[in-house]
């Protein structure tokens, strides 16, 4: 089969970054005057998420550091729902691959999958707690805020779900999932949020921002009281400083790369505008006609959940798939359809002919074709020769190759991107 020839190009996406890290969660704590909210011997829970989230660690470990400083005994607390395979040892090594330990960030782990009911919302609904969490005098809710893989709100990926969902382990967030169903994924997690702030539990949150390649863009420390308000501007930021693919409409996306560490959904489903999800419309755009999706990444530990958005994989994804851990969090999500195994071939090249010859009467030379490392990186990608002509005319676009064939090995792979 003739394919198409590949360029690639580098996209100009704004993207701010914290050059000091530690500096900026220390001043951060200082404006909000963090002392003041903690007691000498206080022991607060920091959360610990399973996102590949950039510089968690340094962030982890800065506010260890100050809450140290002011006397308390601050612990680490996986808050990650069912991932890990639902095991408190399974989150630990999560927490591991990420560089979170208790030599790196200067607190101890403690880690459990057992819950305790704190109280209820107005819709009846049981709201669970991380029984280290629950025992300790604070918590300290950690994450990046953005964009959600499955839903579109005020108020969607960050401190709240994290609360709800991460810190429910995996009895809270199978419920809190049964109950999107019925109430709507933004009420569900601002009712069980509001719920927590409301028991004083929450010392204070810091919400991380990160810019398009992947980078810290901000680091943002709130009080209790305004935690709700903060992030959903903060979200308004985050979507602003979104990668996006450079063309709404293509035939074939070539993703090398999906996982865990990149999206809660393997693949980022604000970026194949693609998200399977239940009682949710689909994006209008992208509209993606076929997705080829290449490798499972290291840290995903074999949950493959998300590999039934694409249309195509490879054996050596399928093979690496843990299933228990695969269908313990489309089960706790209540998406099953999401990680529904695509069809795969033993070779890269056959899957790419198999997809360029499923998309109606484009020849396949001339098929609008992108290739991308993963839905985290998209300032370089590759487009096909069907594109080039828009490109030129971009200034957001810079065109850094020359049109060449794909390039397989030996064996039928491309070459690493």
């Amino acid at each position: 089969m003739a394919l198409p020839k590949m360029v690639r190009i580098e996209q100009h996406i704004e993207a701010p970054v914290v050059a000091d890290i530690p500096a900026a969660v220390r001043a951060e704590l200082d404006e909000i005057e963090a002392r003041s909210l903690v007691k000498t011997g206080d022991r607060i829970a920091i959360t610990g998420g399973s996102r590949g989230v950039a510089n968690i660690d340094i962030v982890i470990k800065a506010i260890a550091d100050y809450l140290k400083e002011l006397g308390a005994r601050p612990f680490v607390v996986p808050a990650m729902g069912s991932h890990g395979g639902a095991t408190a040892e399974g989150q630990r090594d999560v927490l591991a691959h990420y560089g979170i330990t208790e030599e790196t960030v200067g607190a101890p782990i403690e880690a459990t999958m057992d819950t305790v009911e704190i109280g209820r919302t107005a819709d009846g609904l049981p709201v669970l707690l991380d029984r280290n969490a629950a025992e300790a005098d604070g918590i300290v809710p950690l994450n990046r805020i953005k964009a959600h893989t499955d839903f579109k709100g005020s108020i969607e990926s960050g401190l709240l779900k994290m609360m709800a969902i991460g810190l429910g382990k995996q009895r809270g967030a199978n419920m809190y999932h049964r109950a999107f169903f019925h109430h709507g994924f933004e009420h569900v997690i601002l009712t069980v949020g509001s719920l927590m702030l409301d028991t004083g539990k929450v010392v204070f949150g810091v919400g991380l921002v990160e810019n398009a390649h992947e980078h810290t863009a901000k680091v943002a420390a709130m009080r209790p009281n305004e935690l709700i308000r903060r992030e959903r501007e903060l979200l308004v930021e985050a979507k602003s400083l979104m990668g996006r693919l450079p063309f709404d409409t293509l035939d074939l996306l070539v993703i090398d790369w999906m996982g865990k560490n990149i999206s809660g959904t393997g693949m980022d489903t604000n970026i194949i505008g693609r998200m399977m999800q239940n009682f949710e419309p689909e994006p209008e755009k992208p509209a993606i006609l076929r997705i080829f999706v290449r490798d499972l990444t290291e840290e995903s530990n074999g949950n493959a959940t998300g590999v039934g958005l694409a249309d195509f994989t490879t054996t050596r994804l399928v093979e690496k798939v843990d299933r228990y851990a695969t269908y313990m969090n489309g089960i706790t999500g209540l998406g099953p359809q999401k990680s529904k195994i695509p069809f795969y071939y033993d070779t890269d090249k056959e899957a790419i002919e198999v997809a360029l010859n499923t998309i109606g009467l484009t020849p396949p030379e001339e098929a609008k074709v992108a290739r991308v490392e993963s839905t985290l990186t998209l300032a370089t990608l590759d487009i096909s020769e069907a594109f080039i002509e828009d490109a030129e005319l971009r200034s957001d676009l810079e065109i850094v190759g020359e049109a060449k064939a794909f390039e397989f090995d030996a064996s039928g792979n491309l070459a690493p991107f």
